[in-house]
């Protein structure tokens, strides 16, 4: 078992606590949040050990879990791996693109190992579907959130559009072309809607809104490619794959057939793949475990957080 500590103890960082005690592949020694009072109420009510300083805990574990708020990724990040520790970091990875690569390559000069906590990519209704997305071209999502302050320090594009970013870079083999996007500041000093279209060089474009003042929450991704459709409902965790197939010689009475204006004909297919429910939270740490303990990479590495962020600020340059 990995030896783990938690830095921040907030609402995200409490549960990363829970989940790390309840893991089999963790053993978790405690936590530091600067705040004392909540340090010692947190240590009261759930009893973890409090670390008075961040250097203390580092010393005590192999792996640092760094829940804090964007701003402060980047100094728990560099301190864990100069003391040869493996870090998860919550996304966005850090505050700025220079500070990822920096984290990048510390990583690798000390030869540890560091994730991302992009947790979308364990959300089992994309698990589900991932290997049937195959070359898309045009990808469509929405995720939609009611107003909460908590996620306010950051623009809507890093505190809720960078999931997409991450998943689509994620399924799109082929580099960023081209960014276009909008942003509209209403309730924050940064934009708390976007809109962003992604361009690759191989034809594919994306098409991504984020918004933090909806009336209704909304998590959907549509995947279209040839003779596919695919739809990820990321908050319901609900997926569906649309197929377009030739006819068979003899259909089925019932069957759904379309005919083009050449005359060619397609039969549709649906289908809702089993979804197995999960943590994902729990999956995302407890593989970050099992890369450690065999020397693998992350399914989401530092280079990937790294490009999330970096194609999220092509989308915030636009503003």
């Amino acid at each position: 078992m990995l030896k783990a500590g938690v830095l921040g103890a907030g609402h995200l960082g409490k549960i990363h606590l829970r989940l790390l005690q309840q893991s089999e592949k963790y053993e978790l020694v405690g936590f530091y949040d600067p705040s004392k009072e909540n340090a010692k109420n947190v240590a009261e009510e759930f009893g973890y050990k409090s670390f008075d300083s961040i250097d203390a805990l580092i010393e005590s574990v192999n792996v640092v879990d760094i829940v804090t708020p964007t701003l402060s990724h980047f100094e728990g990040a560099k301190k864990a791996i100069e003391k040869g520790k493996h870090i998860f970091i919550e996304k966005p990875i850090t505050k700025t693109v220079l500070e990822a690569e920096t984290i990048k390559k510390l990583a690798l000069h000390h030869k540890v190992l560091g994730q991302v906590g992009h947790v979308e990519r364990f959300n089992p209704a994309f698990t589900a579907v991932k290997d049937k997305i195959d070359n898309p071209m045009f990808i469509e999502t929405h995720r939609l959130a009611e107003f909460n302050p908590r996620g306010t320090d950051v623009p809507v594009v890093l505190d809720l559009m960078i999931h997409d970013i991450d998943i689509i870079l994620s399924v799109v083999k082929s580099n960023v072309k081209k960014v276009h996007a909008s942003g509209v500041s209403v309730i924050s000093d940064t934009p708390d809607i976007a809109n962003a279209r992604i361009e690759f060089e191989n034809g594919c474009v994306a098409n991504l809104t984020a918004s933090r003042i909806s009336m209704k929450n909304m998590r959907k991704s549509r995947f279209f490619q040839k003779d596919a459709y695919i739809s990820v409902n990321f908050l319901s965790k609900e997926s569906e794959l649309v197929r377009m197939k030739d006819v068979p010689k003899n259909p089925d009475e019932f069957a759904m057939i379309l005919q083009n204006a050449e005359g060619v004909k397609k039969q549709i297919y649906f289908e809702n793949p089993e979804i197995e429910n999960n943590n994902a939270i729990l999956d995302e740490l407890n593989t970050f475990a099992d890369a450690i303990n065999n020397n693998t990479t992350p399914i989401v590495s530092l280079s990937q957080g790294t490009e999330a962020l970096r194609v999220a600020q092509m989308v915030i340059d636009c503003f």
